[in-house]
């Protein structure tokens, strides 16, 4: 399965960054490629229901995930439950580095879904997802420095 990790030194406090990460609804304000996002299931024991559309270079992939929220380990990870794709699912994880230096490192494992197309499609739709995976590391550091 095709995987996509990426990682980001933000100059903001742990919490603000968690805070930053977990609302996710606000990541259309500062994420081009995000369309919209909906908590469809307040958290309940650390889990919420999510829905996402997102734009990824010119295709619109629309999904529904299970979220599992853990503040003490610094771990937002989600699993897809239907969606355009036939698997997707990942992590946010934050590493305190300092008082004012968090690490965000933001983890994708994805399948497509159409085996005779692998070989060419996951290639190309890995590399668009690490642009959209660096451009919402990017979104979630304006916020947290910014707030």
């Amino acid at each position: 399965m095709p995987e996509v990790s990426v990682q980001l030194d933000i100059e903001a406090p742990m919490d603000r960054v968690w805070e930053t990460v977990v609302d996710v609804e606000r990541y259309p304000a500062s994420m081009e490629t995000v369309r919209w996002v909906r908590v469809l299931d307040e958290e309940r024991g650390g889990e919420r229901r999510t829905g996402w559309s997102v734009d990824l270079k010119g295709s619109i992939l629309e999904w529904e995930e299970v979220e599992q929220l853990d503040r003490e380990a610094g771990e937002m990870r989600f699993e897809q439950l239907r969606g355009d794709l036939l698997e997707f699912d990942g992590a946010w994880v934050l590493e305190k580095r300092g008082p004012n230096l968090t690490r965000v490192s933001f983890d994708v494992s994805f399948e497509i879904g159409i085996p005779l197309l692998a070989d060419m499609l996951n290639p190309v739709a890995q590399r668009s997802l690490a642009d959209n995976c660096v451009e919402m590391l990017r979104g979630v550091e304006r916020e947290a420095v910014g707030a």
